[in-house]
């Protein structure tokens, strides 16, 4: 007689499997419509503002949006599932997509600041995706389903900035202005990838596991947040699973939304689509490297990893003085140390709270994270323009420090508790 709960583990394989591959076909296009956006969207803000000053304000408002997007949908998936949420922010995304380029037509920030935020929806679904990677994987080969989905973000990841100048002529060439050819771009990419959610997530994963509760409370987002973090602080490990994320994403988009204005600024416009998507490589690339790394060393001391690696792609940011080449060195750094930031913060966070609370805790996670990506590109125009470039890479580089210092305190704090790196 067959064992039930080997039978259900088998099962659950096999549907792994399956969504995995969905996931794999549905993050390309949605991870191509946003890095073919970031390439551009520091350069059409310092073009209808006329100063690099709030320059940043454009990726500020879509990963603001997203910040703002990721508690409701995580109580939306909470109770209806991860297929219908992911559909209905890719939706969004879609629509901010048109409205951004709408105003940037137009030359209305205002109005492009309203279709940035929008845009983020979709950011915000291109973020869930990790998390529904993980929903049937086995707790030992979690952060190497992880890695895998991050990974495969990098054909749409990296493509996205290549196809960027092609994008603009196509835009050029419908008689539009130079920079809006990549949205409308991106908005189709996003309704592409909620076709493929919509024809191919099925069964819906956390629906699988018995993660839904059509009942779950519809409380306030303030009081869902308030009350996710409460059982985030009760875990010894929780807390440095978001600090990961969050802190490595404030150090890359701080210094990445301001690196095309820099190589603007010396004559190497030219070449900012390419150092970006060379970082883009760094960010998802290795990913599933970084995911095995992840498993076997722990999440905790992968963090720390993740912060000299981000620390080294920082350092060699403001070494490279106006050398190209160094940019292209420091950017990849860079978006390495931020993967593995990302898929150790991730596994760490999903592997210490209680299966009850995770979709909570994972949407707190990610307003978290987008909420500090959102302060780092708003700010980055102003320290830039006031202090230079070099000293929002140092600005950078002593972030990544303090984090460091944190996962050692939280190591030596688990390791007197008797508990594992990754509880």
């Amino acid at each position: 007689m067959i064992d039930d709960a080997a039978l259900r583990v088998e099962d659950f394989q096999e549907e792994q499997r399956r969504t995995l591959n969905v996931l794999r076909l549905a993050v390309v296009p949605g991870q191509a419509a946003v890095a073919g956006s970031v390439a551009v969207v520091s350069l059409l803000a310092s073009d209808l503002l006329g100063s690099d000053r709030l320059a940043g304000l454009g990726g500020a408002a879509f990963t603001l949006g997203a910040a703002v997007v990721a508690i409701p949908l995580a109580a939306f998936m909470r109770r209806r599932g991860r297929r219908p949420g992911l559909i209905l922010a890719l939706l969004a995304g879609a629509l901010g997509a048109a409205v951004a380029a709408t105003g940037g037509q137009l030359r209305w920030f205002p109005l492009f600041i309203v279709g940035m935020f929008l845009f983020g929806s979709g950011q915000a679904a291109t973020l869930q995706a990790r998390y529904v990677a993980a929903d049937l994987a086995h707790e030992h080969d979690r952060a190497r389903a992880i890695g895998a989905i991050v990974w495969i973000g990098t054909l749409g990841a990296v493509f996205g900035p290549v196809f960027t100048p092609l994008e603009k002529d196509v835009g050029e060439w419908l008689g539009l202005d130079e920079f809006i050819g990549p949205y409308l771009f991106a908005g189709a990419l996003f309704l592409v990838g909620a076709i493929a959610y919509a024809l191919l997530l099925r069964p819906d994963p956390l629906v699988l596991i018995g993660g839904t509760n059509p009942h779950a409370s519809r409380a306030r987002p303030i009081k869902q947040v308030h009350r996710s973090f409460g059982v985030i602080r009760s875990s010894p490990g929780a807390p440095l699973g978001i600090v990961a994320m969050a802190g490595s994403q404030a150090a890359m988009v701080g210094v990445m939304t301001m690196t095309p204005p820099h190589m603007e600024d010396h004559g190497h416009d030219d070449l900012s689509a390419m150092v970006i998507a060379v970082h883009i490589l760094g960010m998802f690339g290795l990913a599933p490297l970084v995911g095995r790394f992840v498993d076997r060393v722990g999440a905790v001391r992968a963090i720390q990893y993740g912060t000299m690696v981000l620390a080294s792609g920082t350092v060699s940011a403001v070494a490279a003085g106006y050398v190209p080449a160094m940019l292209f060195i420091g950017l990849f750094l860079l978006g390495l140390g931020w993967n593995l930031g990302l898929i150790a913060g991730t596994t760490l966070l999903t592997a210490s709270v209680p299966q009850e609370a995770r979709v909570e805790a994972q949407g707190t996670g990610d307003l978290t994270l987008s909420l500090c990506g959102a302060v780092a590109a708003f700010g980055s125009g102003f320290v830039k323009d006031a202090a230079g470039f070099h000293m929002l890479s140092n600005a950078a580089t002593a972030l990544a420090a303090a984090m460091l210092i944190y996962a050692w305190v939280t190591q030596m704090r688990l390791g007197r508790a008797g508990l594992s790196a990754a509880a």
